[in-house]
């Protein structure tokens, strides 16, 4: 009698198991990943505070990016280009606060920078 029942349960166990496989299928508005991608463009460069150290020629930038890496080599640094020049940015701030007392440390080293707010660009719809 035990055995009957022990093998009754074993059997209704397995069974349990096998029933597991499923299959789910999720159907999703593409118009998502459009939004996705326009909110991550958008919010990529807005409201980031900047330091531009310098600018000049694209050799000068150059040479100026190098040596803005090497002495602030944690930070986010880039060239830009704005007709006629090409300028050399540096960080991404997102505070005010934060970014006047990293221009304090950066004009330490480089007088002449600015900080800057650059001006957000419109999409196209």
């Amino acid at each position: 009698m035990k055995t009957t029942v022990f093998t009754a349960i074993l059997i209704g166990l397995t069974t349990q198991i096998s029933a597991q496989d499923a299959q789910v299928t999720i159907q999703q508005d593409s118009k998502i990943d459009e939004l996705v991608k326009l909110y991550a463009k958008v919010h990529a460069n807005s409201g980031f505070y900047q330091i531009q150290v310098g600018f000049g020629n694209y050799k000068k930038a150059q040479e100026l990016l190098n040596q803005v890496e090497i002495d602030f080599p944690t930070w986010y640094s880039k060239i830009e280009f704005e007709s006629p020049t090409y300028r050399v940015r540096l960080g991404r701030f997102k505070t005010k606060l934060e970014a006047e007392r990293k221009y304090l440390e950066v004009r330490k080293k480089y007088p002449d920078a600015m900080l800057l707010k650059p001006e957000e660009k419109e999409t196209k719809s």
